[in-house]
């Protein structure tokens, strides 16, 4: 075995036998009996016990032999003698064994006692360590509460004179707070007075501008007329069918200055060119291109910044002449007519702004035939119109023109389109109904975008 374990071997025997047997003094010097003697003596008492009756050995030789014989023979006679003799020793023996054993376990029973006593008395010492503190804590309160409440009597008096005098103090302070709120108050209403008159003044000069720029769009189409050598009262009209007469619309309702009517309700044509901007990409580097029911010419003159080529057609000569008189080209036309005369395949872009929902629906497909013959293959046809999925249509916009005959669906414009080979179809929604009513933010988003979308929906599509 190694030299550690064999060392480590000796120490558990010791402290087992030293737990076995305590020899030492016990737990806070407690004396405990040495039984030591007491062991030694018993062993040596053993050791006697067992030699009686034994033949004491003798070296070799006749002589010794017949001794040895006559010993064995006397210790065989004496035996029945010192039996007894025997027995008793060997119970003092198992008695003195018993007494050494209690004595031991007296010891442990000692030196238990004398640990718990040890153990019991760190706790009472700490008990009393603590109680001491205690006592001294006590002591050292009652000394500083002596002190505190002389000192505490004389802050008495100061803080009842200092809060007296707070009192006074703020009770002037409110005073001036309250001098100062009405001057304020005052200063407020004043300011509020003179906001609400430059309020006023800036309304009033507000309104004044709206008049005169309603009076100079007047003013401006008395002398367009006047320079086409028209009356003031003149009616125009969209790109629809043949009117019954000329003096009234194309589905029988009283003639009116469309001119005006399109000025008011649809927006000025700086406005309207600025809406018609996003068809400008589509028709970019095309030649050619064909505005049905050009109107005032706001499409034509994207198409000449551009560098594209355009003409267009319309019912109305005012708007004709009009168009004219801006260097655009233009001519007056029923578009069925004029689209029936053009050869096959020979336009490379149709756009139509706000006219088909004019026509009768029955004639809607015709319109789109005719339109989609004219086109070259891969030309461009872009059709702009009130939205009907948009319900603020219907109570704002599309019943204010009394020329519109339906609404049409975008979906059946599609497939009108598709129907006559227009494809890769494209499908925009023009002038979000929450710009012009501000009331419908408060609607939640989806379900504003499904009912109340864009006012206005724009289709385009290539001719395959």
């Amino acid at each position: 075995m190694e030299s550690a374990e064999l060392i480590a071997m000796l120490r558990g025997v010791r402290e087992q036998v030293r737990a076995r047997h305590p020899q030492t003094s016990g737990p806070g010097n407690l004396p405990l009996p040495a039984l030591l003697p007491l062991v030694h003596a018993r062993d040596a008492a053993l050791g006697k016990v067992a030699s009686i009756g034994v033949v004491n050995p003798r070296r070799g030789g006749p002589l010794n032999a017949l001794v040895q014989a006559v010993k064995r023979l006397v210790s065989r006679v004496l035996d029945w003698h010192v039996r007894e003799q025997v027995v008793f020793n060997r119970g003092v023996m198992d008695c003195i064994d018993a007494a050494i054993e209690a004595m031991n376990e007296s010891n442990r029973a000692l030196v238990e006692l004398a640990g718990r006593l040890e153990s019991f008395g760190e706790q009472v010492r700490q008990q009393s360590e603590e109680r001491r503190q205690e006592a001294e804590e006590l002591k050292d309160m009652r000394r500083h509460w002596a002190e505190w409440r002389a000192g505490w009597e004389i802050k008495l008096h100061e803080t009842e004179a200092n809060y007296l005098r707070n009192v006074g103090e703020l009770h002037a302070a409110f005073q001036h707070r309250v001098t100062l709120m009405d001057a304020n108050f005052r200063e407020t209403v004043r300011g509020q007075h003179a906001g609400f008159t430059a309020a006023w003044r800036e309304g009033m000069e507000k309104t004044r501008r709206e008049f005169e720029h309603l009076i100079h769009s007047e003013l401006r189409l008395i002398r367009q007329r006047a320079q086409l050598g028209e009356a003031p009262g003149g009616a125009w009209r969209s790109a629809v069918p043949d009117p019954t007469s000329a003096s009234s619309s194309p589905n029988g309702s009283p003639a009116i200055d469309h001119a005006a009517f399109a000025e008011r309700f649809r927006g000025s044509e700086e406005y309207v060119k600025t809406g018609q901007q996003v068809y400008v990409p589509y028709f970019a580097g095309r030649a050619n291109v064909l505005d049905i029911g050009c109107g005032r010419g706001e499409f034509l003159e994207l198409m000449r910044d551009a560098g594209v080529s355009a003409r267009g057609i319309d019912l109305s000569a005012e708007s004709v002449a009009l168009c004219c008189l801006k260097g655009l080209s233009a001519e007056a036309a029923d578009l069925f007519s004029y689209l029936a005369a053009l050869p096959a395949a020979q336009l490379g872009g149709i756009f139509c702004g706000q006219v088909v929902e004019h026509l009768p629906p029955e004639r809607l497909p015709e319109m789109i035939r005719l339109a989609a013959r004219s086109l070259e293959p891969g030309g461009i046809i872009a059709i702009e119109t009130p939205n009907p999925e948009c319900l603020a249509i219907f109570a704002t916009h599309f019943y204010l023109d009394p020329t519109h005959t339906r609404p049409i669906p975008p979906r059946l414009l599609i497939f009108y389109l598709e129907e006559f080979g227009v494809g890769e179809i494209e499908l925009k929604k023009l002038a979000p109904a929450v710009e012009s009513m501000p009331a419908l933010a408060a609607l939640p988003g989806e379900f504003r975008e499904a009912f109340f979308g864009g006012l206005d929906y724009a289709v385009i599509g290539r001719k395959r």
